[in-house]
Order: structure tokens, then C-alpha cells, then sequence
């Protein structure tokens, strides 16, 4: 519920600084490794939005990959079972997750006063 709650706030925020008077739709990013689930991201927006400018908006979710930043060669790749999370161009172990680990407000679709 705090996640949603925080997309509501900001996009509510950004709605207001210009000029809008109703949210038609946001549309909101989750990493797969963020533990949020889209499915409560759905299910808790009617409460959150609930006297809003979002309370009548519609709510998209897009679940992001997780990508991977090898310390060894430098090369970007996506993690998974069949690379043994390994980086697939030098077989290095060391990583920085570049990707795939938030939730972020992405856009937000406004009515103009």
C-alpha cells in the first residue's frame, strides 16, 4: 500500500504544479526485484486515489527485467538461470543491478484546466 500511496502523492503533485485538473491514467514501472507486485499495485489504487485527482484514473503497470552491469568487462546483460546469473561475455561474477530494482512513476496523462 506505501508504494502506491507514494505514486498517488507524486503523480497528484506533478498533476498540480501543471494545472491539471484530472488524471486520466499513470503509468508506473516495477523491477522485478523491487518485491512489489503489480497485482497489489491494482488492488490498493481505487483506496489510494480515493478523493484524488486519480480517482477516476487508470492504472498501468510495467514490470521491468533485471539488467546487469559486469565490474569485469563492463558489458550490460540480464541476468538469469540460463547464464547462471552470470555475465554471459567474460563469465564474471561482479555485478551492479542497473535495472530492475525500483518502482518508478513513469508518466502521467493530464487534463488541462
Amino acid at each position: 500500500m506505501s508504494y502506491i500511496a507514494k505514486m498517488v502523492n507524486l503523480a497528484e503533485e506533478i498533476a498540480r504544479e501543471n494545472g491539471a485538473k484530472e488524471i486520466k491514467k499513470i503509468v508506473v514501472e516495477i523491477g522485478k526485484t523491487s518485491g512489489v507486485m503489480p497485482y497489489y499495485m491494482h488492488k490498493y489504487f481505487p483506496e489510494a486515489s480515493k478523493g484524488s485527482l486519480l480517482e477516476d484514473a487508470e492504472l498501468e503497470c510495467i514490470e521491468v527485467d533485471v539488467k546487469a552491469l559486469c565490474e569485469e568487462c563492463g558489458e550490460e546483460y540480464y541476468p538469469n538461470r540460463d547464464n547462471r546469473y552470470l555475465c554471459p561475455h567474460c563469465g564474471g561474477r561482479k555485478a551492479h543491478i542497473i535495472e530492475g530494482k525500483g518502482v518508478v512513476l513513469k508518466n502521467i496523462i493530464i487534463e488541462d484546466e
